[in-house]
């Protein structure tokens, strides 16, 4: 592991030294042309969600002919969905955590999105998202769209703010030529330098520029590992908030408040083909830990952080409209996406946005799947140039091969 001077400010330093495992601690500066504090955490659920049991269609009588077992009812009934309008409503357990956030403007909800990739495979879907590449030719493994992004940005006006993927590995969307850390915020708390090591590295700078930094970098290190070892200490007396995704959110709510401004993480457990549920069950507990961990990442960023912030939520794709014979559902093409912030439009915040359509036999997308209407390139696109300030051919260099970026006003 080696540090330039010339390419590594202070704050990247200590920043990289904060990372376990110390991945890709080296990297550019960023800036935010069109808000220079403005934030972006991308969670990927991988597993595909039902989204169909998430946004409910509850005018939809084919939705209830369709999910005999594990239908959310309507609003109004026992265990029913919470009404967002005449069309849509939320699962129940959301009424704590995510409902509060659309009351407030705070939570918009794309329906019909995803990608055009046909071929229902978790992995290579997964993968085509990630890379944001055109579907048609040689992909490179090597160029992720959030490095991408990261690249961009980093063309400007220097500014010192910093990505990080919150995952054990560092995910295909952060690959690429700007070099990002990682930092798995649910592992045991394992340091990936020991004394000894630390030791050898703090001694390769005595006496020099960089030996200030380095001890500081060390000491920030060892601030989180032992605020991660005591959060797992106390959270031992409550086992939802141990296994859950709540505890999570908070340490990166401060991180990304703190010290870095792009951020992905990804939860997994999200394929259902057997035993799904309806308000209760096994999707519903998953919703549940999500959504309460979410709005645990807007309330530790506080007011002012959050107002700067974007939390999208995507996955690789939707879920079969009608149960299958196991009272689950199976692969699917269409989703819904979810963006929160305390910076929504008025034309976003507390609304279902973006093209839709009835859900009927008629409008199935072959005869099985919500159909693709929001391509998420294009409404990832329009996003950033919203966020970022970004010109059509900077969002080009994200997306290269894509659609036009697609504005839905969503800050």
């Amino acid at each position: 592991m080696t540090f330039s001077p010339s390419l590594l400010s202070r704050r990247r330093l200590l920043q990289g030294l904060a990372a376990a495992p110390l991945a890709g601690a080296a990297g550019r500066v960023l800036a935010t042309p069109a808000g220079q504090d403005a934030r972006l955490l991308l969670v990927f659920l991988r597993g595909a969600y039902d989204c169909c049991n998430f946004l409910v269609p509850t005018a939809s009588d084919f939705y209830y002919q369709s999910r005999p077992s594990i239908a959310i009812a309507r609003p109004g009934q026992a265990g029913g969905a919470l009404a967002l309008d005449a069309q849509w409503g939320l699962h129940p357990v959301l009424a704590d955590s995510l409902m509060p956030l659309w009351q407030r403007g705070q939570a918009s909800f794309i329906p019909f999105a995803g990608t055009e990739d046909l071929s229902r495979s978790h992995f290579e879907t997964q993968d085509g998202i990630e890379l944001g590449q055109p579907l048609q030719g040689r992909r490179d493994y090597g160029s992720g769209f959030l490095n991408r992004l990261a690249g961009v940005l980093g063309a400007g006006p220097v500014q010192e703010v910093a990505p990080i993927a919150f995952t054990d590995q560092l995910p295909l969307a952060l690959r690429g030529q700007t070099r990002v850390g990682n930092m798995g915020l649910a592992a045991n708390g394992r340091q990936a330098l020991g004394p000894r090591q630390s030791e050898a590295i703090a001694a390769m700078y005595q006496g020099g520029a960089l030996q200030a930094p380095v001890a500081e970098g060390f000491a920030l290190r060892d601030e989180v590992q032992r605020s991660l070892q005591a959060e797992m200490q106390a959270a031992s007396r409550d086992a939802m908030s141990a296994k859950g995704f709540e505890l999570v959110a908070r340490r990166m709510a401060r991180l990304m408040r703190d010290r870095y401004d792009l951020g992905f993480v990804d939860v997994g457990g999200w394929d259902t083909h057997v035993d799904q549920g309806g308000s209760t069950g096994v999707l519903a507990n998953r919703l549940n830990d999500l959504g309460r961990g979410l709005a645990a990442f807007s309330e530790e960023m506080g007011e002012a952080a959050w107002r700067d912030t974007v939390v999208v939520v995507i996955s690789e794709f939707g879920r079969t409209f009608r149960e299958n014979g196991n009272k689950g559902t199976d692969h699917g093409h269409g989703t819904v996406y979810w963006v929160l912030g305390g910076g929504l439009s008025a034309q976003a915040g507390g609304r279902i946005v973006g093209e839709q359509q009835a859900l009927t036999a008629g409008t199935l997308f072959q005869n099985r799947d919500w159909p693709v209407l929001n391509e998420y390139r294009a409404v990832l696109g329009g996003l950033f140039q919203r966020l970022y300030g970004l010109s059509p051919a900077q969002v080009a260099q994200v997306f290269p091969g894509g659609a036009a970026a697609r504005d839905l006003r969503l800050i």
